[in-house]
């Protein structure tokens, strides 16, 4: 950040307001003398910072409460942050469904919402679809579209800067599409678009299984498998925002792509039939032989793509999550697989957020971005760089 000077006085204004803002958001209706020994700063400054934030309403005094109002004199004002001053959506935009959640500014989930959608859907009938699910969360939280500070897009595909999805084949219609300049079109606010496994590790450091651990990888089990990696703590994207797209390993030299592998007749699964896949391992655990086998040549490719991700990153944790969060038995042959290679095997656990990862990275994602404008939080974990 540099010295501050003399020089500097809009900066450290900006800086006193952050630390108060942090301290606000974290207590429960501190009073200035609160403030002043939470923050560190002298009492003249933490009324001025408090003051103005009243002002812009981030910071509203709340009344007393019952004790406190009967004891004799005046009561110590007390103050509270005003999560309802702006909200944030998280969406995801799934092969066969788009799910929305609602918060406050301080993330808290106030609302939720999602709508079945299909594999073959083109681009416009998917995003009509998001549409439909953005209006019904706002609508049953009671929130105006014009109170959104920010919204955070999880998406399937190699995503830009710019919301571009470069490669997409998991929808149709995908690569190439503007995701994020059409999106934008329907908000006010920043709209922020991110690869889906991406967000689920994000998602999962903030609320699910990976809470403890900054070097994680996240993996997005399905037809075209996918992960999101944290290092140090920080969403890594690689340079083009490619990192982590295991899905292409059958390229470099294992051929056989997993609608062959889970076949169980010669033809292969849809590559965008994902309740297809559904339907052999529910045949597996009845005992069909074929399932079975299908079943076990999955896992066995999975395994192997993710055992080439934790030697190159060598993470604490791996999480998996997608649809093969449900299979029975992933978690031991991946645990063997990786104590053959990995000196120091990292720990690997099941999803604890389920389908509701991406669209809680998402949230992240725009709660992230809000935090950097109104806390002058550096470092975030999705930070674009």
């Amino acid at each position: 950040m540099g010295r501050l000077t003399g020089g500097d006085p809009s900066l450290l204004r900006r800086i006193n307001s952050a630390v108060v803002l942090h301290a606000l958001r974290g207590a429960d209706c501190p009073t200035f003398t609160d403030l002043t020994r939470i923050t560190g700063l002298s009492r003249p400054t933490v009324e001025g910072v408090v003051e103005g934030l009243m002002e812009i309403g981030l910071v509203v005094e709340s009344a007393p409460g019952e004790g406190e109002a009967r004891r004799q004199g005046r009561p110590a004002r007390r103050f509270r942050f005003r999560a309802e001053a702006g909200h944030l959506l998280g969406i995801e935009i799934g092969p066969h469904r788009v799910a929305a959640l609602l918060s406050g500014l301080d993330g808290r989930i106030i609302g939720a919402s999602s709508r079945d959608a299909t594999a073959t859907a083109s681009a416009d009938e998917r995003l009509d679809r998001v549409r439909v699910v953005v209006a019904d969360v706002l609508r049953r939280a009671g929130v105006a579209r014009s109170s959104l500070r920010a919204v955070g897009v999880g998406s399937p595909g190699i995503v830009e800067a710019d919301g571009t999805v470069r490669l997409g084949t998991a929808l149709p219609g995908w690569t190439g599409l503007a995701l994020g300049e059409r999106l934008r079109r329907s908000f006010r606010c920043p709209v922020l678009v991110e690869n889906d496994a991406n967000a689920a590790a994000v998602a999962e450091h903030w609320k699910g299984a990976a809470t403890d651990s900054d070097n994680v990888v996240f993996v997005l089990a399905g037809l075209s498998p996918g992960a999101g990696s944290l290092i140090g703590g920080r969403l890594h994207r690689g340079f083009h925002g490619a990192a982590g797209e295991i899905g292409a390993l059958h390229l470099l030299g294992r051929e056989v792509t997993p609608e062959k592998l889970l076949s169980t007749t010669d033809e292969p699964l849809h590559p965008l039939d994902e309740r297809a896949v559904a339907r052999v391992f529910a045949l597996a655990k009845q005992g069909d032989v074929e399932a079975k086998q299908a079943m076990e040549r999955f896992i066995q490719r999975l395994v192997h793509d993710v055992a080439a991700l934790v030697l190159a990153l060598d993470p604490e944790l791996v999480v998996v999550g997608g649809w093969a969060a449900g299979l029975d038995g992933v978690l031991d042959p991946l645990r063997d697989e990786l104590s053959r290679y990995c000196l120091r095997p990292p720990r690997v656990t099941l999803s604890l957020l389920g389908e509701a990862a991406v669209a809680t990275g998402a949230l992240r994602l725009a709660l992230d971005h809000v935090e950097e404008q109104l806390f002058a939080v550096d470092g975030t974990v999705t930070a674009r760089r």
